[in-house]
């Protein structure tokens, strides 16, 4: 008899932070390693969100609050989503959970039945997948390749909808490509959405922010306001507030649906930490100039990684909109010989290489559903990035 449950069979850890946690090991044992695998901002949280958490500890804000998050942060979520989407909801429409990822588990697990579809366009973050087969669910994948942006397209939406589709998920920008969706590139989506009203959607739009080159991500609901009654707005304050530890996550939907996830996350976690939640509301509530000028950083990094990583041999980089990723293409890698004898016969064999002759952790793209390319976060260091693309150019040029 076996200690595990048969569902652990059907996932495996996330590829991201295997990854990111081999390459601490590597740091820890004196090897001189770059990260690029993780996609946590090297900037601090921002002094007054800091502030707002020790004055929160100090008044003794350390007792449980209500599962769903206090009234004040639910409060400020509505204000976020008002100001920045364009979105009314209520507090009672809005839950605060520990970390984003456990807004998706919670609303999966919630609404999920054995068998249940759920479209997920690809590439796609590594935990959409295995937290849709956790559920029960089914995933159901639709390639979008580089010449289209890596964007999906209407029709090819419409194509994978069937009886059985419960979901609809969409991540943006997305985490790995970057690729961003305006509110005008949702319009076809959203028209497709409105013709099958058995199905939900799932918006994860907490990169979205950090957009560049004066791009402007659009949002389901503001798009189509009759969509409302079947989405769920996930966000959260780990990207563009530099807060990845706090783990807040945030979401607004249908009164049922958010009562469901309530419930679950009663028997789980139940509340989030209350220091991190009184930090949110500074966060969400306080000046917005330091979101302002992570976003100026990050547009400086995507140019520099992209027109370097296009002077790797064998490498193909498109410029994304949003995030902090670029997801370039290797296809002129794939087949060759390292330096240090391996052959790079998919991807996975190219980062790893990679980490072992050159030091530099990034994240193949069979994690995220569409091999033959590799993601890279540029959330750190200036210097650090500089390099560790000059590391990569010096590795595909080795390869031969």
């Amino acid at each position: 008899m076996t200690l595990t449950a048969e569902r652990l069979d059907r996932i495996q850890p996330s590829l991201t932070i295997a990854i990111s946690t081999v390459a601490r090991k590597m740091i820890a044992d004196g090897k001189n390693v770059i990260s690029l695998s993780q996609g946590e901002p090297d900037f601090d949280t921002p002094r007054n969100i800091k502030d707002a958490a020790i004055r929160a500890l100090e008044a003794g804000e350390t007792k449980y609050t209500d599962v769903a998050g206090t009234q004040a942060l639910r409060k400020a979520v509505a204000v976020k989503f008002k100001r920045d989407s364009g979105i009314d909801y209520k507090p009672e429409e809005i839950i605060i959970s520990t970390g984003a990822k456990q807004v998706l588990f919670n609303c999966m697990l919630s609404t999920l039945n054995a068998g249940d579809e759920v479209i997920i366009p690809s590439p796609c973050w590594v935990s959409y997948p295995d937290i849709v087969t956790l559920a029960d669910g089914k995933p159901v994948l639709v390639p979008c390749p580089q010449n289209n942006g890596f964007k999906l397209r209407a029709e090819d939406l419409e194509a994978a909808i069937t009886p059985k589709t419960r979901w609809f998920m969409l991540n943006n920008p997305c985490n790995p490509t970057g690729a961003a969706y305006s509110a005008e590139e949702l319009k076809p989506i959203c028209e497709v959405l409105m013709r099958h009203p058995q199905v939900w959607v799932l918006t994860d739009d907490i990169y979205d922010s950090l957009v560049y080159d004066g791009f402007k991500s659009g949002t389901i609901v503001a798009v189509e306001p009759r969509l409302k009654d079947r989405t769920l707005t996930v966000h959260g304050v780990s990207k563009s507030y530099a807060m990845t530890g706090w783990r807040i996550g945030v979401a607004g939907g249908p009164v049922a649906l958010i009562k469901a996830m309530d419930k679950l996350q009663s028997q789980s976690t139940s509340n989030p930490n209350s220091i991190a939640q009184a930090a949110a509301v500074e966060a969400f509530l306080g000046p917005q100039d330091t979101v302002e000028a992570m976003r100026k950083v990050f547009e400086e990094r995507r140019d520099m990684v992209v027109s370097m990583l296009n002077q790797a041999r064998g490498v193909n980089c498109s410029k994304p909109d949003g995030a902090f990723y670029v997801y370039p293409a290797i296809h002129g890698c794939i087949g060759k010989t390292s330096k240090g004898g391996r052959i790079i016969k998919d991807d996975e064999a190219f980062v790893l290489a990679l980490l072992d002759e050159e030091g530099v952790a990034t994240v193949h793209g069979a994690a995220f559903c569409y091999p033959g390319y590799f993601r890279i976060s540029y959330a750190n260091s200036n210097a650090e990035l500089v390099e560790g693309m000059t590391r990569i150019q010096r590795f595909c040029e080795g390869l031969h």
